[in-house]
């Protein structure tokens, strides 16, 4: 039965790839594109959806709100053109009176001489769009498809969770056992996130950080499920998307730190005064390079990942385009590879999720630690309150048998 299934699948490959041999129409999959964000959802090879365009504007010195229905709308009103990054011989034909690309110009002019190498046909929505007749884009609101995905991980969980709250208000998982296969699979997970992340970096302050922490924790995991579906985008390869969930962390940290925590980072004690001069600005600095840190981590993990299965399925087209024998022979293992990443990359959404959430817990469980600066044990062993309450949660409630902190441990939890 397995080889069997195995068979289909590997039949259902090769089926998908000899069309694009037999084609010889010199398309390119370009996997950067595929992954970066865009004004249309992708259904390819059914086709393409466009979406909404909203821009707000200042057009002889008033401010107004433009919306139009799709990009190829807004270029063919006139209002706004296309911005072209090559100018040929052909492109004074695509342009209007008032200096528009417009639709019916990009078909009668060459494409890729006007908006440069790589555009298909499928600008306009694939292009930057800028206004016309001296007019100025504000803010452009346009819904991208990254967006939507957001907007369709928050209603994943109100579906999973406004359920799951109104059998806790009922008692079900409170007074009695959880029911049902779902409540207890969420009930696993929040309670891995309370145990696991948030107590052992937060101790006492746990239920005050903890809905933060789970409602990054599902969100991030739920972007970045959606986009390993088919025609599904991750909103999560948007160093945007990510940057934003890092200054949420950045701002609670910065929020909740306690006068020792900015002692330590404005004028740190136990430091002879003419080191102090280096060491602030360096600590100073490392306020800000733990969000970036958080953003790229997992603007880059979620990209990565994504970038190697399209260049994998790209190279039976590249091979493909060579030799046909040859296509159809490379698309046996590329396709073995393709699944294994794939694999991989299940395996990664929890991860990245679980490690957003991890720091963000670290870094603002360090913010509210209390340090003692009298002399006890845990000066003696150079202990932190922090990691005094991480061994008494893994059983050990004599901080003299920790080992010393050291850098590479402070690394370690960097």
């Amino acid at each position: 039965m397995r080889i069997a299934r195995l068979a289909l699948l590997l039949s259902v490959a090769l089926s998908v790839s000899s069309p694009a041999f037999a084609a010889g129409d010199g398309e390119t999959l370009d996997a950067v594109h595929h992954t970066s964000d865009g004004y249309y959802l992708d259904f390819s090879p059914i086709g393409k959806v466009e979406l909404p365009r909203l821009f707000v504007t200042r057009r002889d010195g008033s401010i107004g709100f433009d919306f139009y229905g799709s990009s190829t709308a807004a270029v063919a009103s006139g209002e706004y053109m296309i911005e072209a990054h090559e100018e040929g011989e052909h492109a004074d034909e695509a342009h209007t009176e008032e200096g528009a690309l417009t639709v019916e110009g990009l078909e009668e002019a060459n494409r890729e001489e006007i908006l440069g190498e790589g555009v298909t046909a499928d600008a306009p929505y694939d292009a930057h769009l800028v206004a016309t007749g001296g007019a100025e884009i504000l803010v452009d609101m346009s819904i991208s498809r990254h967006l939507v995905f957001i907007f369709l991980a928050i209603g994943v969980l109100f579906l999973l969770f406004v359920p799951m709250a109104g059998k806790y208000k009922k008692g079900v998982g409170r007074t009695s056992a959880p029911r049902g296969l779902l409540q207890n699979m969420l009930e696993a997970m929040v309670i891995y996130v309370r145990d696991e992340i948030a107590r052992p970096n937060l101790g006492a302050k746990t239920d005050r950080y903890l809905p933060y922490l789970l409602t990054v924790f599902f969100f991030i995991l739920i972007c970045n499920l959606l986009g390993l579906m088919p025609f599904g985008a991750t909103a999560t390869a948007n160093i945007t998307v990510t940057t934003v969930l890092a200054l949420f962390t950045f701002v609670l940290t910065q929020a909740a730190g306690t006068k020792d925590y900015w002692m330590h980072i404005l004028w740190p004690p136990g430091i002879p005064w003419f080191v102090k001069p280096i060491l602030v600005p360096i600590e100073i600095l490392g306020l800000f390079t733990k969000p970036f840190a958080l953003a790229v981590r997992l603007f880059a993990n979620m990209t990565a990942g994504h970038l190697v299965i399209l260049n994998l399925i790209g190279l039976i087209f590249i091979v493909g385009g060579l030799n046909e024998a040859a296509g159809y022979g490379t698309s046996i293992p590329a396709l073995g590879l393709t699944l294994f990443v794939y694999a991989l990359e299940l395996l990664v959404a929890f991860i990245q999720a679980y490690v957003f959430t991890i720091l963000s817990a670290l870094f603002i469980g360090m913010a509210t630690a209390e340090h003692e600066h009298d002399h006890d044990h845990s000066e003696d062993h150079g202990l932190t309150t922090h990691d005094i309450a991480v061994s008494q949660s893994n059983g050990f409630h004599e901080p003299h048998k920790i080992s010393e902190r050291t850098v590479g441990t402070e690394a370690a939890l960097a």
